[in-house]
């Protein structure tokens, strides 16, 4: 079984992804209420599906026990899935372009880090770490089947040294 390296959550490596949503200088953000709030504005592409409506959801995550072994994938074909962490704790995202484990990759996403998987994306469900830990997720509701779960060939091992060493970078 090979151990998946663990990535720093950034906008450009998980773009063939979807999209990080966070509150940066990288992004268009500008002032509104007379100056006293921020807005950064339009930070992920939530995308319904033409027969769907985003509804929002709290998704309670327990806390994954290291190491953990990915051995499935799902996918959402018919539209985007958003998570927003509301604990303030860090969490794992495993994502892949294809479901193989070759082709997985890992992130470490930060507390102030949401993700909004695009559709059809590859990825594992929740992996909250530490403790549980709630997440705001914006996603589909409409007709037709919109959850595509497959079983990996081969597993990958998400090992606590690794997650360590990534959380001090």
């Amino acid at each position: 079984m090979s151990t998946l390296p663990i990535e720093p959550l950034t906008r450009e490596a998980f773009a063939p992804f979807g999209d990080v949503i966070e509150a940066s200088d990288a992004v268009r953000h500008f002032p509104i209420n007379g100056g006293n709030t921020e807005r950064y504005h339009d930070l992920a592409r939530l995308d319904p599906g033409g027969d769907g409506r985003i509804i929002a959801s709290i998704f309670r995550g327990q806390p994954r026990s290291l190491p953990f072994s990915i051995t499935m994938l799902e996918r959402h074909p018919r539209g985007s899935q958003a998570f927003i962490p509301l604990n303030g704790r860090d969490y794992l995202v495993v994502v892949a372009t294809a479901p193989a484990a070759g082709a997985l990759r890992c992130f470490l996403a930060r507390s102030v880090q949401g993700v909004n998987y695009a559709a059809g994306t590859w990825h594992h469900p929740l992996l909250a770490l530490d403790a549980v830990s709630d997440f705001l997720v914006l996603d589909r509701s409409g007709p037709g089947a919109n959850c595509d779960e497959v079983v990996l060939g081969d597993a990958c091992l998400i090992e606590p040294h690794i997650l360590a060493a990534a959380r001090l970078r």
